[in-house]
C-alpha cells in the first residue's frame, strides 16, 4: 500500500519530532524549512518521498502560531506535490480550539476554518491530542485520531492521591473539560468539583462565578486541557485556599504559559504543575522547579506505528493493553 514510514517536522517543536523518531528507531526526515528576508516561508524536501507514508509533526503553538500553521500547510503541499502515498498532519496541539463556536455576533469559527485548510493543503489524515472540545474532530473532512494524556496524568497523580484518598478531590475549572475531568476523577476514585467561569471580554481573562460541589477536603488536583495566561487556574487556586484547601496540585496537557503565567502559578502556593511536552516550554517555565513534564512522544510514536501498520489506535485508550513508560523531567 505505502512504502516507507517517514517523519518530518517544521520549526515549532523539532525536539518532540526527534523524540518520536527515537522511539520508532528511524531517522528524522530531511527538509529545509526557513524564511526569506521578506518573511515568506520556504520548504524543500531533501529526499525522495514518492509513495511514502509521511507524518508531518508540527505543534501549532507559539512563539508564532501563524508561522507554525503556515509551515505545516506549506509542508503538506510540498509532500502532495512530491507524490507522497499518504500524508498525516500530526499536531500535538491544535490551534484555535477555543474558537469552536459562534458565541458572539459576527465572529468566525476559526477551528473549523483551520480544519478545512489542513485538508485542502494535502493532509489525508490528522493526529492530535486533547483538543479543547471533542466535537472539533467533526470539523475535519478527513479521518483522524485524537489521543489523550489522561492516562499519564492519572498514573502520575495516583501515588499523591494514595497518601490520603479520603482527603483529596479533583477540580475542573472549566465546564468544557467536564467529561474528561469526570473520567480522571473516576480513575482516581475521588470526588469531582466544577468551577463555572465566564469571560467578560475577549482579552483572555476569566473569572469564577460559581462552584458546583462541596469543598470539604484539604488536598486538591486542578485539571484542564490547556493553561495559557493561567488566570482560570489562579482564580481556582485562590477560591480553594480561601476555603481551607492547603495542598494544591495543577495539571494540564498543553502548557502554553503565556507571559509570566509560569512564575505566577508557581508562586501561587501550588505544590506542582504537571504537564506534557506537546508544546515546548518557554525559558521562564523551564526555570521553575515546581513544573513537571511528562513526555507523550512514546504515545504518539505508538499511534504513528499503528496507523502505518493498519492497526487499531483505539487500543491506546485501554491502559492494560498497551503499557507506555511514564517519563518525567
Amino acid at each position: 500500500m505505502f512504502r516507507g514510514l517517514s517523519v518530518y517536522t517544521g520549526n515549532a517543536h523539532p525536539r518532540f519530532a526527534a523524540d518520536i523518531c527515537r522511539q520508532l528507531e528511524i531517522p528524522l526526515g530531511q527538509a529545509d524549512v526557513f524564511k526569506f528576508a521578506n518573511d515568506e516561508i520556504f520548504v524543500k524536501i531533501n529526499e525522495n518521498a514518492r509513495e511514502h507514508d509521511v507524518f508531518v509533526v508540527q505543534s501549532l503553538c507559539g512563539p508564532s502560531v501563524s508561522d507554525a500553521i503556515m509551515e505545516l500547510l506549506i509542508m503538506l503541499d510540498a509532500f502532495k506535490r512530491a507524490s507522497a502515498g499518504r500524508i498525516t498532519a500530526v499536531m500535538p496541539q491544535f490551534a484555535y480550539g477555543r474558537s469552536d463556536k459562534k458565541d458572539q455576533p459576527r465572529v468566525p469559527i476559526t477551528a473549523r476554518l483551520l480544519a478545512d485548510i489542513i485538508g485542502v493543503a494535502g493532509a489525508d489524515r490528522f493526529l492530535t491530542m486533547d483538543m479543547h472540545q471533542m466535537q472539533i474532530q467533526g470539523f475535519f473532512s478527513i479521518p483522524g485520531d485524537e489521543l489523550s494524556a489522561r492516562t499519564l496524568l492519572v498514573e502520575y497523580f495516583r501515588p499523591i492521591v494514595a497518601k490520603d484518598p479520603d482527603d483529596t478531590f479533583l477540580v475542573v475549572p472549566d465546564l468544557g473539560y467536564a467529561n474528561a475531568g469526570r473520567k480522571i476523577a473516576e480513575a482516581l476514585e475521588i470526588p469531582l468539583i466544577f468551577m463555572q467561569k465566564t469571560h467578560r471580554d475577549n482579552s483572555g481573562k476569566s473569572e469564577i462565578v460559581g462552584v458546583i460541589g462541596e469543598i470539604d477536603r484539604h488536598r486538591a488536583i486542578v485539571i484542564d486541557d490547556e493553561i495559557d495566561r493561567g488566570t482560570t487556574v489562579l482564580n481556582t487556586v485562590g477560591i480553594l485556599q480561601e476555603r481551607g484547601v492547603h495542598e494544591i496540585y495543577a495539571g494540564c496537557t498543553h502548557a502554553t504559559l503565556s507571559g509570566d503565567a509560569a512564575e505566577r502559578l508557581c508562586e501561587s502556593g501550588i505544590r506542582e504543575l504537571v504537564t506534557t511536552d506537546t508544546v515546548p516550554l518557554r525559558p521562564s517555565a523551564l526555570r521553575q522547579e515546581k513544573i513537571r513534564v511528562l513526555t507523550v512522544a512514546p504515545l504518539f510514536a505508538e499511534a504513528i506505528k499503528r496507523i502505518h501498520d493498519g492497526e487499531s489506535v483505539g487500543a491506546l485508550f485501554n491502559p492494560p493493553s498497551v503499557q507506555l513508560p511514564l517519563q518525567v523531567s
